[in-house]
C-alpha cells in the first residue's frame, strides 16, 4: 500500500495534463489502460506550454511509437490527410470535375469531421468564440507535453485528455465580422466551418478595393471582396474547410450562373460552383454560396455567363443547352474519332442595343436583328470529319414589347417593361422597329472569330437558311470559338458587319449609367454620390428620398461604364469634401458594380467662407473621370494606385451648390465708456435713479424740454422698444454729453424737472448731489473711494 500510495503521489494532477489535439492521444489512452502501469517523464526545463493548441501533425509523430490498433488506424487517416494537403496545395480546382475529385481524394478527413460534425456542430458569434476558447485555457493551464511513449501515460490523465481532444477537433462554425467604413458598423464576410482550433488562427478581411481587378468580361461581382488567412503559419489546415459567403444577387436570369471565384495573390483565379446558395446562418437569413475550398487566398461571388459541359462520343450527340431550348448543336456519328469534351457558353443580345448601335455607325443601318452570340469550345486537336449543324433563334422582326425578355426570364413582375428599356432607347425610336413585311433584298451572315487569328471575319461560303419562324440554321466545317448571325434589310461589306459585331461585343460588356448627388434635407452638408443604372434611377431616386435625401442637382448625363471601372470624383470650385469630417480637400473613387449600388456618403465644405460673395450659396463643381483597368496598380496591402498622367476627358459634371450659414457677431450691449472719475460714476448712478423714477408721461413732457431733436429720440426709442428705464437713461445720457464741460448740468437738470412739476425730484437730486448718496442699485461708492 505505501508503494502503491507513492506511486499516486508521483503521478501529476489531472489539471496540468497537456492539451493534446492529435488524433494519436485517443490512441495513447488506449495503451496506457491495456498497459496499467507506467510513470510519466517529467517535461524538459524551458519548455512550459503557453496555452496555445498543439499542431495535430505534431501529436502525430509525438505518439508515432504506440501500438494500439485504435491510435494506429487514427494516425494513418491524419497521414493521409497531410499528405494530401502538401499535394493539394499545389492544386486550384478549376472547374466542378477537379473539385469533385479532390473531395473524392479527401474523403477520409471528410467522414472523420463529419462523424463530430453531426453532434458537435455549433452556430457561434465571431466575438464570443475565441473569448470562451481563451477562458477555458486560462481555467486549465498546461504543461508541456509528453514526449515520450504515450503508453507511459498515467491512467489519471486520461479523462481530461480525451474530453480536450473532443473540444479542439469538433468541427464548428464562425461567423467572421469586418467593417466597411468608419460610419458603417461590422458586417458578417464570411462564415468559415473547420476544426475548433484551426477557427482561432483564422483571418478574414473585406478588400473592396480590390473589386475592380478581381473581376473579368461578363463577370458580375454580388458580394464582398475578402481575404482569408491563416495566422499561424506552422498550422497545418485539415483541408477541405467549408466557406460560405454572403452575397445579394438582383438580376438573375437563364443565362447567368452564380459562382464562387477564388484568386490568389497573383490574382490567377479559378471558379467553384457552391454546393448550397440558401440557409440561415445565425441572424443572417439571406443568401449564400457554400464551398469547399482546398486552398485559401481571395474568395467572391459573381455572377457570370453559365457554362454547361458536353461528351460528343462517336456515335455522335444533339447538344440543347437548358439556357435556351431553341438552341441546338447537332453532331452527327462519326464527327469525332474520340469522345470529346464541347463547353457551350450563351450571351443574348437586347434588340434595344442593335437598335442603338444602328444610330452609332451608318454603315450598319441595315443590321434588322442578330441572333445570341454563342461562345463555344473544341479540342483544336480534333478537326470536324463531319459538318455540323446549328440551329439558332433569330428574328427578323424584333417587338418592342419584347425587348429585354431574353436577357432576364427571372426578374420580378414588378418591374415594368419600360424600366428594363435602356434609356439610349428613347432617342432611337425610329431606327429600332421596322414594319413587318416581305423585302427581297434580305439575307442572313454568319460571322465568327478564331483565337489564332484574333479578330472576327465573315464566313461567305455558309449559306443561312431561314427553318421556321424565328429560327434558322447552318452547317458548321470547322472549330469557330464565337460566332452570330446578323439578319441583314440589304447586302453589306464584311467590313462593316466586322465593325458591328466589335462594337456589339464591346457594348455587351458595358452599362449604361449616371451619377446621382443628393443633399441631405435637414443637413445640406451631407450628400451622397452614387453611380445608378439607367434602368434602376427612378428607384434610386425613390430610395433616397425615403433616406431624406433631394436635390438639386439633377442626375447627371447618361455614359457607358463597365463592370468593375473606376469612377474618380475630383471637387473644384468654392466647396470641396471629406469623407470622415477632417480631411477635406481629397479625390474620392468609386468602383462600379451592376448589382452593387456603389454610392459614396461625404461631408462638403466651402474653401473660402468669403467666397461668391454676390451670391446667397457657395458655388463647386464635381467632375468625373473614368479610369480603365490597365491605368491601375495593383497593390494588395493599399488601394489601387491612380497614374494621374492618364486621365480621360471627364464623363461628366454636376454642379454643386452649399448654402451660406448666417454668420454670428458678438457685438458689445453698450458703447459707453465706464470712466473710475468718482464725479462720473455718481452722474451714472443719479441718471439711472432719475430714469426708474420718471413715469412715461413724465418722459414726454421730459423729451419736449430738453434741447433735443427728433431724430435722436426716434433712434434711443428703436434701440430699446420695450425697456422705458433704458430709453430715459440713454435719453439723459446723451443730453448730458452734448453739453460742455463748464455748465452746471445739476442746476440745469434740476430746472428742467421743476419744468415739468416734479419739484420732489428735483430736490432728491440735489441732496443725492451734495451729500454723494448711491443708490442700490448700483454700489458706486467703491469705485469713488
Amino acid at each position: 500500500m505505501r508503494d502503491s500510495c507513492g506511486t499516486r503521489d508521483k503521478c501529476p494532477p489531472l489539471r496540468t495534463m497537456p492539451a493534446i489535439q492529435g488524433p494519436a492521444a485517443t490512441g495513447g489512452a488506449a495503451g496506457g489502460q491495456e498497459g496499467g502501469t507506467g510513470t510519466a517523464k517529467g517535461p524538459p526545463a524551458g519548455e512550459e506550454s503557453q496555452g496555445a493548441p498543439r499542431d495535430p501533425a505534431q501529436a502525430n509523430e509525438a505518439h508515432g511509437s504506440s501500438g494500439s490498433r485504435d491510435k494506429g488506424s487514427n494516425a494513418s487517416v491524419h497521414g493521409d490527410v497531410a499528405g494530401q494537403e502538401e499535394s493539394q496545395s499545389e492544386l486550384f480546382p478549376d472547374n466542378a470535375e477537379n473539385g469533385k475529385d479532390k473531395q473524392a481524394a479527401h474523403a477520409p478527413a471528410e467522414s472523420m469531421a463529419g462523424d463530430r460534425e453531426g453532434t458537435q456542430d455549433l452556430i457561434q458569434p465571431a466575438a464570443g468564440e475565441a473569448q470562451e476558447s481563451s477562458d477555458s485555457q486560462r481555467e486549465e493551464p498546461a504543461v508541456a507535453s509528453t514526449t515520450g511513449d504515450p503508453a507511459n501515460a498515467p491512467a489519471s490523465g486520461l479523462p481530461g485528455d480525451s474530453e480536450r481532444l473532443k473540444q479542439d477537433q469538433s468541427v464548428m462554425q464562425k461567423a467572421y465580422l469586418d467593417v466597411l467604413g468608419d460610419d458603417m458598423g461590422p458586417q458578417v464576410s464570411c462564415y468559415i466551418r473547420a476544426p475548433s482550433y484551426l477557427l482561432q488562427h483564422l483571418e478574414c478581411r473585406i478588400i473592396n478595393s480590390m473589386s475592380s481587378l478581381i473581376v473579368s468580361d461578363n463577370e458580375e461581382l454580388v458580394s464582398n471582396v475578402i481575404t482569408v488567412e491563416c495566422s499561424a503559419v506552422e498550422t497545418r489546415i485539415p483541408f477541405p474547410i467549408c466557406i460560405a459567403i454572403p452575397f445579394t444577387a438582383r438580376y438573375r436570369g437563364n443565362y447567368k450562373d452564380i459562382m464562387v471565384k477564388v484568386s490568389d495573390i497573383n490574382l490567377q483565379s479559378s471558379y467553384l460552383t457552391p454546393s448550397s446558395l440558401e440557409g440561415v446562418r445565425g441572424s443572417y437569413k439571406g443568401t449564400c454560396a457554400e464551398v469547399k475550398v482546398y486552398k485559401l487566398g481571395i474568395f467572391s461571388v459573381v455572377s457570370c455567363l453559365k457554362k454547361e459541359s458536353f461528351t460528343v462520343t462517336k456515335k455522335g450527340l444533339t447538344l440543347k443547352p437548358s439556357m435556351d431550348s431553341r438552341i441546338s448543336l447537332h453532331y452527327p456519328p462519326g464527327v469525332f474519332s474520340s469522345p470529346v469534351l464541347v463547353q457551350l457558353k450563351i450571351q443574348p443580345v437586347d434588340p434595344s442595343l442593335v437598335a442603338y448601335l444602328k444610330t452609332q455607325q451608318d454603315t450598319s443601318y441595315s443590321v434588322l436583328s442578330t441572333s445570341p452570340l454563342v461562345h463555344v469550345q473544341h479540342p483544336s486537336t480534333h478537326p470536324f470529319q463531319k459538318p455540323v449543324t446549328v440551329l439558332l433563334p433569330c428574328s427578323s422582326h424584333p417587338d418592342k414589347k419584347n425587348f429585354g425578355s431574353e436577357i432576364d426570364h427571372k426578374r420580378p413582375a414588378s418591374i415594368t417593361t419600360k424600366s428594363i428599356i435602356p434609356l439610349y432607347l428613347s432617342r432611337t425610336k425610329s431606327a429600332s422597329i421596322r414594319k413587318p413585311g416581305n423585302n427581297a433584298c434580305e439575307s442572313l451572315k454568319l460571322l465568327g472569330f478564331r483565337s489564332r487569328d484574333s479578330a472576327w471575319f465573315g464566313l461567305d461560303d455558309v449559306v443561312v437558311r431561314t427553318t421556321q419562324s424565328g429560327l434558322i440554321s447552318f452547317e458548321m466545317c470547322e472549330h469557330i470559338e464565337r460566332f452570330i448571325v446578323l439578319h441583314l434589310s440589304s447586302t453589306v461589306d464584311n467590313s462593316h458587319l466586322v465593325s458591328f459585331v466589335k462594337s456589339l461585343e464591346e457594348a455587351l460588356l458595358s452599362t449604361s449609367a449616371c451619377v446621382v448627388l443628393y443633399h441631405r434635407k435637414d443637413n445640406p452638408q451631407r450628400v451622397v454620390v452614387s453611380v445608378v443604372p439607367s434602368k434602376d434611377l427612378n428607384q434610386e431616386l425613390r430610395t433616397l428620398h425615403l433616406e431624406a435625401f433631394c436635390g438639386p442637382p439633377e442626375p447627371s448625363r447618361h455614359f457607358q461604364v463597365k463592370e468593375g471601372e473606376q469612377l474618380l470624383l475630383r471637387f473644384t470650385g468654392n466647396i470641396f469634401a471629406s469623407s470622415n469630417g477632417k480631411d477635406y480637400g481629397k479625390d474620392y473613387k468609386l468602383i462600379f458594380h451592376l448589382q452593387r449600388k456603389p454610392r459614396l456618403e461625404l461631408q462638403i465644405k466651402e474653401v473660402d467662407e468669403f467666397g461668391n460673395y454676390s451670391c446667397s450659396h457657395y458655388k463647386g463643381t464635381i467632375v468625373v473621370y473614368k479610369i480603365p483597368k490597365e491605368k491601375i496598380v495593383h497593390n494588395l496591402d493599399q488601394s489601387p494606385i491612380l497614374n494621374e498622367n492618364h486621365y480621360q476627358l471627364p464623363v461628366c459634371k454636376l454642379p454643386l451648390k452649399l448654402p451660406k450659414h448666417e454668420k454670428l457677431l458678438n457685438r458689445p450691449q453698450s458703447t459707453k465708456r465706464i470712466s473710475t472719475d468718482p464725479t462720473e460714476a455718481l452722474w451714472e448712478n443719479l441718471l439711472y435713479w432719475l430714469a426708474e423714477e420718471l413715469s412715461e408721461e413724465n418722459t414726454t413732457c421730459l423729451c419736449s424740454s430738453l434741447p433735443l431733436r427728433r431724430s435722436t429720440i426716434q433712434l434711443i426709442k428703436l434701440k430699446s422698444p420695450d425697456d422705458l428705464t433704458e430709453q430715459i437713461h440713454e435719453l439723459l445720457c446723451f443730453w448730458k454729453k452734448s453739453l460742455p464741460n463748464s455748465t452746471d448740468k445739476l442746476r440745469l437738470l434740476a430746472r428742467h424737472l421743476r419744468k415739468i412739476g416734479r419739484s420732489d425730484l428735483s430736490e432728491e437730486l440735489k441732496f443725492k448731489w451734495e451729500n454723494k448718496v448711491f443708490t442700490d442699485l448700483q454700489q458706486w461708492s467703491h469705485v469713488a473711494e
